[in-house]
């Protein structure tokens, strides 16, 4: 910041840091996105603070004369935007919350030089969300969203005004908003630390069941023991662990004994399960977020597949399977890629299969996680996490200790076979290709040969071959008719 107040102090008209930017000095907070406002001329000034910078520059919106400056290791962005408004107070009075109609400028240096026209540093003070005016949220209703999210990431409370503001916009927000915006919030509720929270926040300001109807239609949707909360809770504390167990393998430290024995599970596999959570997808979601979004969705389909036996016991056959069908079609609907799409729903669809493979109170064979790869492929390591988080939701912590105990040695033995034995159990080098098979075979391609390698692949995997002599054997053995 310093470096910009240098190169910006001698620019005439005055240059302002403005917006997020001014409150997180205030906060203390690290600032990555730095949001700089001028009167007139914005573009050209982008170009020149670039090429003080060395850092590459484009223009963002040539109508609104905004640019943008991307430093070459994505630690920095830099947003330059020509004022809204012709004064610089009417540029404030057209943002969000007051906390965020707050500007600098770059010569600036203490709390006695932010200008804050609508009363931003006392609602800081005050650990506060509130509007600039009463329009705000209904001109643009995507912001009864982010007001749900400056209060989790910030720990503060929404005003009474803005929580009657943002419940108005709970009617229109999907007829003003696109699906884009509205994911990219929910997105970063999820982000914030505090999902659980957010997530409750929106429920409670009607917001949940405009843009997430299938997660508010679990509130109140009773189970059965050994759950001892109803569906939507159960989910906001999946979603509280889904946060710890993140922590843990970011490093910091246990906290309880659960957290210990979880710690000593992915402690030899930490760097490695890191770089699959901040791996990127296309689009650019990071396979944390997408677990976290499995997190909110992986008890969806229990509203669709709810019954209840004679015996009074309640039960959702079938639920993974729906949940992963509902995902499809949130997830498309909110723009996100195919892929990422299809990892969540893997997730979803196939988060019973540790608590499965823990029932059976043995180390799961090497067939077993052979075949739970090939259908999960890396999906697989977030299934094991989420069956970690919804253990502890569903009993309240450990619970049974025997079964906790099952499913810590799936999951570490899902991460071992993954990590460690992953050209052995989980994709090993096939003894023979499809050529191979067809000569052995006489036949042409076809479902045949694709049965014949899947068998052997698998076979390989179990260590039941390990030469081409026995591949070719289990072929001749294993041949149809």
């Amino acid at each position: 910041m310093q470096r910009l107040s240098l190169i910006l102090k001698d620019e005439d008209p005055t240059v302002y840091f403005v917006g997020g930017t001014v409150r997180d000095m205030v906060l203390g907070r690290p600032i990555h996105d730095v949001d700089l406002a001028v009167a007139t001329d914005a573009i050209p000034l982008t170009f020149r603070l670039a090429n003080e910078l060395g850092y590459p520059a484009f223009v963002m919106d040539r109508e609104r004369n905004v640019g943008r400056i991307l430093s070459p290791d994505n630690e920095w962005i830099i947003d330059v935007a020509q004022f809204r408004e012709p004064e610089l107070r009417g540029d404030l009075f057209g943002r969000d919350f007051n906390m965020n109609a707050l500007a600098l400028p770059v010569t600036g240096h203490t709390f006695h030089d932010v200008i804050d026209p609508f009363g931003g540093l006392r609602d800081i003070e005050s650990g506060q969300v509130g509007v600039v005016h009463r329009r705000s949220i209904a001109e643009d209703p995507v912001r009864a969203l982010r007001g749900v999210r400056f209060a989790v990431e910030l720990s503060f409370a929404l005003t009474p005004e803005v929580i009657a503001l943002s419940r108005d916009a709970a009617g229109i927000i999907s007829e003003r908003a696109s699906p884009e915006r509205i994911r990219d919030e929910l997105s970063r509720i999820l982000l914030s630390g505090e999902p659980d929270r957010g997530i409750a926040m929106l429920l409670e300001l009607n917001l949940l069941p405009v843009v997430l109807p299938g997660i508010s239609a679990l509130y109140g949707v009773e189970q059965s023991a050994p759950h001892h909360e109803h569906v939507f809770a159960h989910t906001l504390t999946v979603l509280k662990y889904l946060v710890q167990l993140e922590r843990l393998i970011d490093g910091e430290s246990a906290e309880d004994e659960s957290s210990r024995e979880i710690g000593e599970v992915i402690s030899p596999f930490r760097t490695e399960l890191t770089e699959h959570l901040d791996d990127r997808l296309d689009g650019g979601v990071s396979g944390r977020l997408l677990l976290l979004w499995a997190g909110l969705l992986h008890d969806v389909g229990k509203s669709q597949t709810r019954t209840i036996g004679q015996d009074g016991r309640i039960q959702f056959l079938g639920h993974d399977q729906a949940g992963a069908a509902i995902v499809g079609r949130v997830l498309s609907g909110f723009k996100f890629s195919g892929e990422a799409t299809g990892r969540v729903r893997s997730v979803v669809g196939g988060h019973m299969r540790p608590l499965l493979l823990a029932n059976e109170h043995k180390a799961p064979s090497r067939r077993a996680i052979f075949r739970y790869y090939r259908d999960l492929q890396n999906a697989g390591l977030d299934v094991a996490l989420l069956s970690l988080a919804d253990h502890l939701a569903t009993y309240g912590g450990v619970g049974n200790r025997e079964n906790w105990g099952s499913l810590l040695a799936v999951v570490d033995a899902l991460f071992h076979a993954y990590f460690a034995r992953h050209e052995e159990v989980v994709a090993p080098k096939r003894l023979l290709d499809g050529k191979a098979v067809m000569a052995i075979l006489e036949k042409s391609p076809g479902h045949e040969i694709g049965r014949m390698l899947g068998l052997l692949d698998e076979a390989q995997a179990a260590g039941e071959i390990s030469t081409v002599e026995e591949a070719v054997e289990f072929v001749r053995l294993n041949r149809a008719g």
